[in-house]
């Protein structure tokens, strides 16, 4: 099924619908947690342990050799290699003490590498980190394994070991090609590096490759971001993951480095996402859910047609990988047990809370039964663009406000069935956020999100 071009939009409903919202890789979403501790993350564990189902390993590798101005994740700018070995002597501390809350050596059916940058890793080290997760877990024969890297810092003999070990997924940061664009960001990437990562990775039998671009960011014109894209194109990547710029500098203090007259907003915006979408759908591409693309034969596709859609912090995915996530490293996010666990975020709080034998667990939350209800409603609506609702008079505000949506061509809404239109994929984001009801809670309070254009 060929995805349709971007639809035509008009200007007032543009500005109508620009408005800050939630990206909703959680729900209830990160700024509605509050604090958790060790206690709280040994609880979740044991539940998860208790019900025996596979879950999902994310280890977050935190370093990277410099600050890209326009990053939005936890990083420690380190050059010396050896701090990785003191990280990995922590990681295997805290697979102790997780292994011990679960109660026994449990099944994994994904592992996903983030940071940072994971590659920072040289071959021992991610030789060592393979040993230490296999070692307190069962990592299961068929578990996806995926990992994110730079290829301008990736030698080929890390992926040979990567491929070695069974890896088959493999994402990498590109951002933007433009030299402009890349100067302004601080992040120098050769089209030329990435081909050879990407040659590489094929050459060795990863059978998913996804390259990560970015719109918004400064210095991007119409005309430089669709030379970018044609140039993806011919890389053929599996996979294109089209992120929209989230420029929060209150919660990102790097980011106030970046030149905020150089940066498109509102239309401008919009219109390279645009060129990004009908390039990519032109070329062969699947619209996925809100802002990824996948070749016809790549499983997010198949996913999409039989509606198994999900999205978590990883991004989406063809199912759920399992009945939660367990989360290692700092700042680590989990999702175990109807719980959320972020890990501290700094090192050294991270170290303490080890050598103290505590899980490094510093906020969350415990969900409500409603809050799950909502969490699936959201899920559905942001992967699979329709929500059949079991109880549609338990939302009956929220489909009289949907009413409204629908009379502006973003849904259509018959009953309890709710199904997004092509126009409303374009705000999907302000669809899914009617059954927020943290939104309605703290209207009035100064804006915590990303703009949803």
């Amino acid at each position: 099924m060929k995805s349709a071009r971007f639809p035509i939009l008009d200007t007032e409903l543009v500005h109508r619908l620009d408005v800050p919202g939630p990206r909703y890789t959680s729900y209830p979403t990160v700024p509605e947690w509050g604090p958790l501790g060790s206690d709280d993350a040994e609880a979740a564990l044991a539940k998860a342990g208790a019900a025996g189902a596979p879950l999902s390993l994310y280890v977050h590798i935190p370093f990277c050799k410099e600050m890209c101005t326009y990053c939005g994740c936890h990083v420690i700018v380190a050059q010396d290699p050896r701090k990785a070995d003191d990280y990995l002597a922590l990681v295997r501390q805290e697979v102790k003490l997780v292994r011990r809350a679960l109660g026994r050596r449990h099944p994994i059916s994904r592992i996903h590498l983030g940071g940072g940058t994971p590659t920072f890793l040289d071959e021992r080290q991610l030789l060592r980190l393979w040993d230490i997760l296999t070692s307190g877990f069962d990592v299961l024969p068929d578990a996806e394994l995926a990992i994110e890297v730079d290829p301008a810092v990736t030698r080929p003999s890390q992926l040979e070991l990567l491929a070695r070990l069974g890896w088959k997924r493999i994402s990498m940061g590109l951002q933007d090609l433009d030299p402009a664009v890349q100067e302004a960001v601080k992040r120098v990437q050769t089209e030329e590096e990435t081909r050879a990562a990407i040659d590489r990775s094929r050459e060795l039998g990863f059978g998913s490759v996804n390259l990560d671009l970015i719109y918004g960011l400064p210095r991007q014109t119409a005309a430089s971001w669709k030379r970018t894209i044609e140039r993806v194109v011919t890389l053929r990547p599996d996979r294109v993951s089209l992120f929209s710029f989230a420029y929060v500098p209150t919660v990102k203090p790097h980011q106030r480095r970046l030149a905020v007259a150089d940066i498109p907003t509102g239309e401008a915006k919009l219109e390279l996402f645009r060129i990004g979408h009908d390039t990519l759908v032109e070329s062969g591409y699947r619209s996925i859910g809100m802002d990824h693309f996948a070749l016809e034969t790549d499983e997010l596709a198949a996913a999409q047609d039989e509606r198994r859609l999900w999205r978590d912090f990883q991004g989406y995915s063809a199912g759920r990988g399992g009945a939660g996530t367990i989360a290692l490293g700092v700042s680590g996010i989990g999702d175990v047990g109807g719980s959320y666990l972020q890990s501290v975020k700094t090192l050294p709080r991270y170290e303490a809370a080890l050598a103290a034998g505590k899980l490094p667990i510093e906020r969350g939350m415990r969900r409500s039964p409603d809050d799950d209800a909502r969490r699936e409603i959201i899920g559905e609506i942001m992967c699979n663009l329709r929500v059949d609702l079991a109880e549609p008079e338990r939302y009956a505000a929220e489909l009289e406000r949907l009413g409204e949506l629908a009379r502006l061509g973003l849904c259509v809404v018959d009953g309890g069935r709710v199904e997004v239109t092509a126009l409303g994929r374009v705000f999907v984001r302000n669809v899914a956020m009617v059954f927020d009801s943290y939104l309605e809670k703290n209207a009035g309070v100064r804006p915590r999100f990303s703009r949803t254009i």
